[in-house]
């Protein structure tokens, strides 16, 4: 099977976050022919959509995946389900946010699904983050 390089972004605002976000890492590992290659530091960031709520942390990670674009995001779905995470509506609080930044260079416009993350040039975080990686080699 043909395997991707997948950036993964990682942010939590609710419960413990730093947990929060070491299930996500170890959940994401776990998957079938997926493995977790590097994370970058973790920031704290203002939430975004003008809402006063919590600081979130933040973090990207790359993983190697076997899995399918839309596959992975189901799985992403999951986990963040298991991590507590319901969704009622947009820019609320959260225990678990995972989002797929790039997949290996795909380009996808599907109802749920965009690749790249349509909001990737709107936060200067996983920028960051992403230089972060890039510096690490990846």
């Amino acid at each position: 099977m043909k395997t991707a390089r997948v950036y993964v972004a990682l942010g939590s605002n609710l419960g413990n976050r730093q947990a929060n976000l070491a299930f996500a890492r170890e959940r994401l590992a776990a998957l079938p022919g997926t493995s977790v290659l590097a994370s970058s530091g973790i920031d704290e960031t203002a939430p975004l959509g003008g809402r006063t709520q919590p600081a979130y942390l933040n973090q990207m990670i790359l993983l190697e995946t076997t899995l399918p674009p839309r596959e992975l995001l189901e799985a992403c779905h999951l986990i963040e389900e298991a991590a507590g995470r319901v969704r009622r509506e947009r820019w609320e609080s959260r225990t678990l946010d995972i989002d797929l930044v790039r997949y290996d260079g795909v380009e996808a416009s599907e109802p749920g699904l965009t690749l790249p993350h349509p909001a990737l040039e709107e936060r200067p975080f996983w920028h960051a983050e992403l230089d972060e990686l890039a510096r690490m080699g990846w």
